[in-house]
């Protein structure tokens, strides 16, 4: 009798189902034919505003101009097609690697981007928003544990998020709380100016944009949550409950 009771707990446990797992992520195929796509059209663009250049008296990047416009066609076309199709197909890599993926489940949420994942129990959200294009987690004490740029379609995201019972709003319901920051502004923790002032410095240069991520975990350590728009920054510090 016993050796039946183990084997119907056996039966049972085999047939519980793993929790369910939505994943939205962008269309590796759509980004690359895009992009590419652009490019060598952006390359043929190109011999075209070198023919017309030539025909001027003066104009910028006529040395360059006349230097395409020496190669005899079709070459001229064909390797103008090519390097704007080789230069679209970089910067399809280049946007895969920067694009946001989504792993929605009953009991927790997975970030991807840049290779790299950020993990949140269910109980670490308290809930999910949109601010501009940027998807947002806020915790239970109102910190932001997550901002990230998103060009995932909204509506799914929103009907994902909700189908597994996590709160979500369209719009950051703290987003009136955000003061712009200027140096030297009063109220903030000791340290946060000069961390403020160095992710304004690195916001200048696009290809730091590493540098910015940090400095923002930075800030959240000292209870400052930042958010950037227009190239400036704009603060709150979560108040106490």
């Amino acid at each position: 009798m016993a050796s039946v009771d183990m084997g119907k707990k056996s039966d049972r446990q085999s047939d519980r189902q793993p929790d369910k797992v939505t994943v939205l992520a962008e269309s590796a195929r759509a980004i690359m034919l895009l992009c590419v796509g652009g490019g060598a059209v952006a390359g043929w663009l190109v011999t075209l505003l070198a023919d017309w250049l030539v025909t001027l008296e003066w104009a910028p990047l006529k040395g360059p101009a006349k230097l395409l416009t020496s190669i005899p066609e079709p070459g001229q076309t064909i390797g103008a097609i090519g390097v704007g199709a080789l230069a679209g197909l970089l910067l399809g890599f280049i946007a895969l690697h920067e694009s946001l993926t989504v792993r929605v489940s009953d009991d927790r949420l997975v970030l991807t981007i840049r290779d790299e994942d950020q993990e949140f129990r269910r109980d670490e959200i308290a809930l999910a928003c949109r601010d501009g294009k940027q998807l947002v987690l806020l915790a239970p004490d109102a910190m932001e544990i997550a901002r990230e740029r998103c060009d995932l379609p909204w509506r799914r995201l929103a009907e994902a998020f909700a189908g597994h019972g996590y709160r979500w709003a369209d719009e950051d319901p703290h987003r009136d709380e955000f003061r712009r920051w200027v140096p030297g502004t009063p109220g903030l923790p000791k340290g946060a100016n000069a961390l403020l002032r160095a992710r304004a410095e690195t916001l200048k240069k696009e290809d730091d944009a590493s540098d910015a991520r940090e400095l923002r975990a930075e800030l959240l350590r000292l209870g400052v949550v930042v958010r950037d728009e227009g190239g400036r920054q704009y603060w709150r510090m979560p108040r106490p409950s």
